[in-house]
């Protein structure tokens, strides 16, 4: 044993010095990923800005139409309900020169009566709605009614500002455009957080506080972004499945994987083939004959469903037409979800088919599912709210993209060339993937090679200035 002497330095220990560190398929993605990020969140955050502050509006339009709308959609509660057929012959009798289609009885205590209807005055793509008090049977308005959730004219224009800017096919590329990039940045902006070195987990769900800088402002962006990713991702995916191109695409996987919606058999015998859809004819549909032929009634059509199934108070009534029965649907999608269809033929009030919602494939179920909620049906007011905050987060991660963008710059995230810094076993079948994802959702594929063009010629012309300051300092 020695006995170290207190009096006498130590002599300090030389450490080996430590090894390089290995490169992991993060560190060379990271640089790679920032840059489309960056890219994408400068170039597209413009079109994701409209669309998410126009889908915000449409999310708060549901509950806008109720009060706007509120003469046409509510009446006082009275002791009993006309007959349905009743009803219809009222609406009728108010717009001699519409052809009724189809009839959405009152939810719930209070609500009018939609009578729907063909009309030549009606904007394209809509319906005109005839509001119907079902205890006196007195005609609150006709207003114009678009789409399968009913909206009216304030929800209308904005759902259209939403779509296509109001600008009509073209204007839907602007959507498409947003939506196919959202779930790029969102996963990308998601992995860079998560991959980010941080002293403690809290900051990875917290954002920090303290003074404005643009460390505080990186904290909100990424740890809202964290929370809001998968709504995001979702919306993105649902939003697709009705664009122009890429929903073509998913439309055909969709079917090739056995998940296309299963149709309802109200075809007529005897009625000509290929015969669909519910235009109407002029003839009345509360019983006796029509231009079809003998007609039990709008009443005992009803009834028959609901014997057959149909219990939800929430129903739509598609009217005969061109060799098709009556056609009636649950519509009530708070859950559980009640969304079985049933026809029923006017001869005799015999059911012709029923397609029950539980027996949709479950892809099929999914896409209900989504683009329901997508659309703010789906679970009702909560959903509407959830919507409006998702649409919020992203206005707000935008703007503080933007900031961080401001105090960076001139705001280059990552050097040129990131791509070099990836793997070949990691970056060819990430190119493939790429070069698939870009095919299957085309604006996305054509504003990717936008990107590296603009990337490019930004090289080139850094490239250009620095020769010719060389050439400068040379020659001075």
């Amino acid at each position: 044993m020695t006995i170290d002497d207190p009096a006498r330095p130590e002599t300090p220990v030389q450490e080996p010095p430590s090894a390089p560190r290995k490169p992991t398929a993060w560190s060379g993605l990271r640089p790679l990923l920032l840059r489309l990020h960056f890219y994408a969140g400068v170039l597209v955050a413009p079109f994701l800005l409209v669309a998410a502050l126009s889908g915000l509006l449409y999310a708060l339009s549901y509950q806008a139409e109720k009060v706007v709308y509120a003469h046409e959609l509510e009446v006082p509660v009275g002791d009993a309900a006309l007959p349905l057929s009743r009803q219809v012959d009222i609406a009728r009798g108010a717009n001699p020169d519409g052809t009724v289609t189809a009839v959405w009885p009152g939810a719930e205590p209070g609500a009018t009566t939609r009578v729907l209807m063909a009309d030549p005055d009606a904007p394209e793509g809509t319906s005109l709605a005839v509001f119907v008090d079902p205890y006196t049977g007195d005609v609150r308005g006709q207003l114009p009614s678009y789409g399968s959730s009913g909206a009216l004219p304030l929800r209308t224009w904005i759902d259209g500002l939403h779509r296509d800017l109001h600008l009509g096919e073209f204007g839907r590329n602007y959507s498409e455009l947003a939506a196919s990039w959202l779930w790029v940045i969102a996963l990308g902006g998601l992995l860079l957080w998560i991959g980010r070195r941080r002293k403690n987990r809290r900051a990875l769900f917290v954002p920090e506080g303290g003074p404005a800088s643009r460390r505080r402002t990186l904290s909100w962006h990424g740890s809202v972004g964290l929370w809001a990713a998968a709504g995001l991702v979702l919306l993105s995916a649902t939003g697709l499945t009705w664009s122009r191109y890429a929903g073509e695409n998913i439309g055909t996987v969709q079917d090739g994987l056995g998940g296309a919606t299963p149709t309802l058999t109200a075809t007529l015998d005897g009625a000509p083939a290929g015969s669909d859809g519910h235009e109407g004819h002029g003839g009345g549909h509360s019983g006796g004959t029509t231009a079809q032929g003998p007609d039990v009634g709008l009443d005992r059509a009803v009834e028959a469903a609901r014997a057959a199934g149909i219990d939800s108070p929430r129903i739509s009534v598609a009217l005969p037409a061109d060799g098709k029965g009556y056609v009636v649907k649950e519509t009530d999608t708070q859950f559980p979800l009640e969304l079985d269809s049933v026809a029923v033929d006017p001869a005799d009030g015999a059911v012709l088919d029923r397609l029950a919602f539980a027996d949709y494939p479950l892809l099929a179920k999914l896409t209900r599912i989504g683009i329901d909620a997508h659309m703010g049906v789906f679970l009702g007011l909560f959903n509407q709210l959830l919507l409006a905050v998702l649409a919020l987060a992203l206005v707000l991660m935008i703007l503080w993209g933007y900031r961080m963008w401001w105090l960076r710059r001139p705001g280059r995230p990552a050097a040129r060339g990131a791509w070099r810094k990836v793997s070949v076993t990691l970056l060819l079948p990430l190119a493939a993937v790429t070069a698939l994802v870009a095919w299957f959702v085309p604006l996305l594929g054509i504003s990717l090679l936008l990107f590296l063009a603009v990337d490019f010629a930004l090289a080139l012309i850094a490239k250009v200035r620095t020769r010719a300051k060389a050439s400068g300092d040379g020659t001075a």
